[in-house]
């Protein structure tokens, strides 16, 4: 699991990030949990991130993958939904959240291949059907969500307080 420091402000009203919060940017295949007040920020098209937010303890986490499915022998399982998605449910729990409490916000899947029209069953529609089905599976409820579509997005997911900021590319 690795993050990266942004070095820059983030664009949206106010132009930067609130006081407190750490700067991150999440590249695809890696996940971060904090108890730390954090801004998580990422780009998506096809792929996916969860958001999970524990409101109890103000404890908060994202992952970005790629792909649904992969190989536990893969160099970084956390490319694939089906790694991905516990991995952060067991990172949370780790910073001290209770798994009970854990609510999430799905953004990205994304049809971004335009030379032909999206298929029904696209990478991206496939990457959010891994990720409803875990959750459900986890009894964790989606209670917000911005999927599908042609065009990529950016968001910044606030750690302490479970907001997500949104932009379409």
């Amino acid at each position: 699991m690795s993050t990266h420091e942004l070095e820059y402000p983030l664009e949206g009203s106010g132009g930067s990030i609130a006081p407190g919060r750490r700067p991150l940017y999440l590249h695809p295949g890696e996940l971060v949990a904090s108890n730390e007040p954090a801004a998580i920020k990422t780009i998506l098209g096809s792929c996916i991130a969860v958001c999970l937010w524990d409101g109890d303890y103000g404890i908060g986490g994202m992952n970005h993958y790629v792909m649904p499915q992969g190989a536990v022998s893969n160099p970084n399982p956390g490319r694939f939904g089906c790694f991905a998605i516990p991995r952060l449910i067991d990172a949370m729990v780790a910073q001290g959240a209770r798994a009970v409490r854990l609510q999430a916000k799905l953004f990205g899947g994304a049809a971004m291949i335009t030379s032909a029209a999206p298929r029904a069953n696209h990478v991206g529609m496939q990457n959010l059907k891994i990720a409803n089905e875990l959750l459900e599976r986890a009894g964790i409820p989606v209670i917000a969500c911005d999927v599908g579509g042609a065009r990529g997005r950016k968001i910044v997911f606030h750690t302490d307080d479970g907001s997500v900021g949104l932009w379409t590319l």
